[in-house]
């Protein structure tokens, strides 16, 4: 399960789907210097975006 304490390198090692939902969210994390320090809610707070919403996406990508 992914988590929004999880960094986004994390994730991305998880589940290597999770890029393409973060590109639909319009972030580059894939190559952001960022990433492996970043946690998802960090992240989705940085750009706006809805944490929850993006984790059950993430989530829905990791089955």
């Amino acid at each position: 399960m992914i988590t929004k304490d999880m960094t986004i390198m994390q994730v991305l090692q998880t589940n290597r789907a999770a890029a393409d939902v973060f590109a639909s969210y319009n972030m580059g994390c894939v190559g952001c210097l960022a990433a492996h320090g970043e946690t998802v809610e960090e992240a989705a707070t940085h750009h706006g975006i809805d944490v929850d919403e993006m984790l059950a996406k993430l989530n829905e990508t990791n089955k």
